[in-house]
């Protein structure tokens, strides 16, 4: 009898294993705007969905990172779903406070941009599995804005 258990336990042990999971790859941060806040950069994480149905966003966690400081973290709650069979783009906006920027005036200054480190959580919701959090990192220079930008 503890034969057959354990045999079974394997079974579904390799089938859950060789199931397909979404896919998702931090593409790139770029700029998007300037405000009173603060400056707003974009986070373009592209996500393929193996299975025939949608599936369900549950978060985007996001910490963001330069000169080893972490100078802005967030959650986008609920952003939507994906759906089936289909490569989907999506934008998760991280706005960082101006005077978070002005305590990096040693990097900026010498080059005009912002060395950073964006590491991202997307958490889905699966059948079968639950909760499941995709990690993503990404390390980059971002140029920050001139006057001729803002204006």
């Amino acid at each position: 009898m503890s034969q057959l258990l354990d045999k079974a336990k394997n079974f579904v042990a390799e089938k859950v294993a060789n199931i397909k999971k979404p896919e998702a790859n931090l593409d790139d941060v770029d700029f998007k705007d300037v405000s009173r806040e603060g400056v707003t950069y974009i986070a373009k994480v592209s996500v393929s969905n193996p299975y025939g149905t949608a599936i369900p966003i549950c978060e985007i966690s996001y910490t963001f990172k330069s000169a080893d400081r972490v100078i802005a973290s967030g959650k986008m709650e609920d952003p939507g779903s994906l759906p089936g069979n289909e490569k989907t783009v999506l934008e998760v906006p991280v706005k960082v406070p101006h005077n978070i920027l002005v305590s990096l005036v040693r990097d900026i200054g010498a080059d005009w941009d912002i060395d950073y480190q964006l590491d991202l959580g997307l958490t889905i919701d699966l059948p079968l599995f639950g909760d499941f959090t995709i990690p993503l990192s990404r390390k980059g220079e971002i140029k920050l804005p001139t006057l001729s930008d803002v204006f």
